[in-house]
């Protein structure tokens, strides 16, 4: 039985640059193929030189990418997409600018086969202050910030003082990781979760803000408690994922969005180690280390 195909929902405002952001990660996808899910193609228009064809509800991209429009029925785009061959690697789900990304992510998690890979919303650093106060759409963009397990600020070369934005947006969504972004260039295994359980790739431009490590993992730990421990704890973790032993001797998966995690037994022997990556002001390396040796 394949293992659960990740999905990753991509949420948040009209104008934030979710589109940029999709093209950004299919630009640079590496061999993985990607199942790109929207409403309705005009809600996300695909660079045209990615295209190598086109039907009624369907694009063919460069490098074994699609995507599909799902209109109202997101349970059938999905099962679609996860009965494809090839298999897709990892879906993205590009929720409307008024859509709570929380309602899609619910929807995956009730789709046997599919994984919730975290919600990542994206923010406008130039409006998300002024929407977040408006009388009609201050709720939606204030519950769809609160909905994320990643934030992406974007536009931040358009204002003088990102980083007051950045504070503004932490105390908005309490313990969500806020990335700085320009033309959504954030590495994908940031954005999407690490693809193996060896160094992540960070195969985009903006991988002078991150750093990664892998770290050994101690035999015998209670897996769950460790996952909470990493999301929770402080560790400025962003995305972490890698295989532990229990006390059974039996081999545990752990995967970090954020601080949202999971764990799930897995079926064959892996080295014990764990890949970490977060921001380099925040990620706390001698911590980590300490936890997990």
């Amino acid at each position: 039985m394949s293992e659960p195909l990740p999905v990753t929902v991509v949420g948040g405002y009209l104008g934030a640059g979710k589109t940029t952001l999709v093209n950004h990660l299919l630009r640079h996808a590496d061999g993985l193929k990607f199942a790109v899910l929207v409403n309705e193609f005009g809600a996300l228009p695909i660079d045209e030189d990615l295209i190598e064809a086109q039907s009624d509800d369907l694009i063919s991209i460069a490098g074994g990418c699609v995507c599909c429009s799902f209109g109202s029925d997101l349970t059938a785009a999905l099962l679609d997409m996860g009965a494809r061959e090839p298999r897709p690697d990892h879906i993205l789900i590009e929720a409307s600018g008024v859509a709570m990304p929380s309602a899609i992510a619910a929807n995956v998690g009730l789709q046997e086969g599919f994984r919730l890979a975290g919600i990542v919303v994206l923010a406008d650093s130039e409006t998300v202050q002024a929407q977040a106060v408006d009388d009609y759409l201050g709720d939606t963009i204030l519950r769809q910030l609160k909905d994320a397990d990643l934030i992406v600020q974007t536009k931040t070369d358009l204002v003088e003082a990102p980083d007051a934005v950045t504070r503004w947006l932490s105390a908005r969504a309490p313990g969500v990781s806020v990335l700085q972004a320009k033309q959504g260039q954030v590495p994908r295994d940031v954005l999407l979760g690490l693809e193996t359980s060896g160094q992540p790739s960070l195969s985009s431009h903006a991988d002078a803000s991150f750093e990664s490590h892998v770290f050994a993992t101690r035999e015998g730990v209670d897996a769950l408690e460790l996952a909470r421990e990493l999301a929770v704890g402080g560790y400025g973790l962003v995305r972490a994922k890698g295989f532990v032993r229990d006390a059974e001797g039996q081999v545990q998966l752990i995967q970090i969005v954020g601080q949202r995690y999971e764990v799930t037994r897995f079926g064959r022997q892996m080295p014990v180690e764990l890949v970490c990556i977060g921001l380099k002001s925040q990620l706390s390396t001698a911590r980590l280390k300490a936890l997990l040796r």
